[in-house]
């Protein structure tokens, strides 16, 4: 079952800042991502040595730097941290570990955000499928809230950071643009229905605010062709990972500024929302995972039928893979890795459930069709 590849569709949206040097520029539809290969099975001895050595090779790294895998999709490793002292928060463990705040939560959904007190295991959700789209560039997964950029000059590096993107009412586009200016201590100016909204609440808004400890942009900001929008930190960093934004990409401070000084001007951003992504391990096993669908990109979009296509595109009918875990990774939408096929894999279903059979039949009945009407 080969099924077409489905592409998501951006919109505009609202936002105002002040920073003139911000150029217009097109923004192109999504590419159509590269298809990765099976990965090779390979003995326990041999993937216990590997996972010794990515381990030693992965502390000699900066912050949220990894090796790109020689096959597959998959970087870092699932660990866990001891709270050791009673006042820190998850929101504080997590910004040690480059995590976001979704991550977190997700990640430990019976620990206390604020008290999780001392002594409680916590959960380091570092591990990622690479999101399905060309490695170069920044590429930013929207329902992920996650950024990975692969940087020219390190072909074998790829980066990783926790963001934060438009809420629902200042979504973030989904589009292919580029970086342009770099602006260190930018000024920002609140956008008019900001300034009314807090004149209604007797707050008044000033029409610009310098650089300093009460400007949201934080010290530094990467200019997109995308007008009003930008990539920048935060004077409130407490919100990383999750949506919180008027558009914009945010990142934590240390992370923005380790970017902003390395990152060239002229770089391809992929802003792409794929809440569902597949990828292969080094030791042979195809993972999933889901993060909840932003509402603003659903459209006429089918979670199940995308999920099924994205799986497709990776085993191209050469392996027996079970539906029933994917429709629970969907229904979860937690971010979990579910291992379809592989060492890892549980025994899948013997037959197939009627729900499925149906679903199957529509997608298998599209693409006859479609063959047709290309012949």
């Amino acid at each position: 079952m080969n099924t077409r590849q489905k592409f998501t569709l951006w919109g505009p949206t609202s936002l105002a800042v002040l920073l003139a040097a911000s150029l217009t520029g097109p923004v192109y539809a999504q590419q159509e991502p590269e298809q990765a290969e099976s990965a090779p099975i390979v003995s326990d001895e041999a993937l216990a040595g590997a996972e010794q050595a990515v381990a030693q090779e992965q502390r000699e790294l900066p912050r949220g730097h990894f090796r790109l895998p020689e096959q597959g999709d998959i970087i870092g490793e699932y660990y866990t941290v001891i709270v050791e002292d009673p006042e820190e928060t998850l929101i504080d463990i997590a910004r040690r570990h480059n995590i976001g705040y979704e991550e977190m939560r997700m990640a430990n959904p019976d620990i206390s955000m604020w008290v999780p007190g001392e002594g409680t295991e916590v959960v380091i959700p570092a591990r990622y499928i690479l999101p399905p789209a060309p490695r170069e560039g920044i590429v930013v997964n929207l329902s992920e809230l996650r950024m990975y950029y692969y940087p020219a000059d390190k072909p074998g590096i790829v980066e990783t950071y926790p963001v934060s993107v438009g809420r629902e009412e200042f979504a973030t586009p989904v589009g292919i643009t580029r970086t342009t200016v770099k602006v260190k201590d930018p000024a920002w100016a609140p956008p008019a229905s900001m300034r009314r909204e807090a004149a209604e609440r007797g707050e008044p808004a000033p029409a610009v605010v310098p650089p300093g400890p009460d400007n949201p942009l934080g010290e530094h900001a990467i200019l997109l062709a995308m007008p009003s929008y930008l990539i920048h930190g935060t004077n409130r960093p407490d919100g990383v990972g999750m949506r919180a934004s008027r558009g914009c990409i945010r990142m934590y401070p240390e992370d923005i500024k380790s970017l902003y000084e390395r990152l060239p001007s002229g770089t391809k951003v992929n802003l792409m929302d794929a809440p569902f992504k597949a990828g292969w391990a080094a030791d042979g096993t195809l993972f999933v995972q889901s993060y909840p669908q932003l509402e603003e990109n659903q459209g006429d979009f089918e979670p199940l039928i995308n999920a099924i296509e994205r799986v497709d595109e990776l085993t191209e009918d050469q392996v027996e893979v079970d539906y029933e875990q994917v429709k629970r990774a969907l229904e979860a939408s937690d971010g979990h890795f579910v291992a379809l096929y592989g060492p890892q894999a549980q025994a899948p279903v013997e037959e197939t459930p009627a729900e499925f059979r149906g679903l199957f039949e529509e997608v298998e009945l599209s693409q006859t069709q479609a063959t047709e009407e290309d012949a």
